[in-house]
């Protein structure tokens, strides 16, 4: 098992769009994801989930992966993230805390 803390930086958080984008990301891996913020988890698999954790500008969630590609899942969503959802006047997207 292998987490990660991010403080997310983007606009809107992980609403609509970069939440779907996220998702599919996340789909992508065989591994199980989870997404945490405060005390509340979701499978980073399920957009109702991921959209019911109401992660905005600032908060700082936790990705927990679990499974044979759990460090390749984590990589490619903090990469993600990091990219800003392809937002062109944000300064920084996220800050990574091992």
């Amino acid at each position: 098992m292998t987490s990660k803390e991010i403080i997310i930086d983007n606009k809107v958080g992980l609403y609509a769009k970069p939440a779907t984008l996220f998702v599919q990301a996340a789909a992508r891996f065989r591994s199980d994801i989870l997404i945490s913020k405060e005390e509340k988890h979701a499978n980073a698999k399920s957009l109702l989930g991921v959209l019911s954790l109401g992660i905005c500008r600032g908060n700082r969630i936790t990705l927990t992966a679990s499974g044979v590609d759990e460090e390749a899942a984590l990589d490619a969503l903090s990469s993600l993230l990091s990219s800003n959802f392809a937002e062109e006047d944000s300064a920084e997207s996220v800050k990574s805390f091992a």
